[in-house]
């Protein structure tokens, strides 16, 4: 069974740093596209960042140069460096792995989300 476990969340003042860390445990097979998602109170869930299996990286444009993301297929890691914290960047953070199927007898892709960690920055 395949599980993604977040870990850095946490209380930041505004103008600091977290790391937000996630590994996959279990067997994944085609990994297309490792992300970061966010919610916050009374909000939908929105993009935060987004790596394909080639390196390729994609930003929400509200965090573009503050946020960093790290990905690492074999590995099965994704991280998430945040810079320069801000009061709206508090939020319900989600890793995300979508998979392709690479086979026929391969499995179908699918998506795989973790529990979510916490993150409050405080002004």
């Amino acid at each position: 069974q395949v599980q993604l476990m977040e870990s850095g969340g946490g209380l930041a003042q505004s103008g600091g740093s977290l790391r937000l860390s996630c590994v996959a445990s279990g067997r994944i097979v085609g990994i297309n596209v490792m992300g970061w998602y966010r919610q916050a109170p009374g909000k939908e869930r929105e993009l935060v960042a987004t790596i394909s299996r080639r390196g390729s990286t994609n930003y929400a444009d509200s965090l573009q140069g503050r946020f960093i993301i790290y990905g690492d297929n074999a590995k099965k890691t994704v991280d998430l460096q945040m810079n320069s914290l801000k009061p709206e960047d508090t939020a319900v953070y989600y890793c995300h792995i979508q998979t392709t199927q690479v086979c026929i007898e391969c499995p179908p892709g699918r998506d795989y989300w973790g529990q979510g960690t916490q993150v409050t920055v405080s002004s």
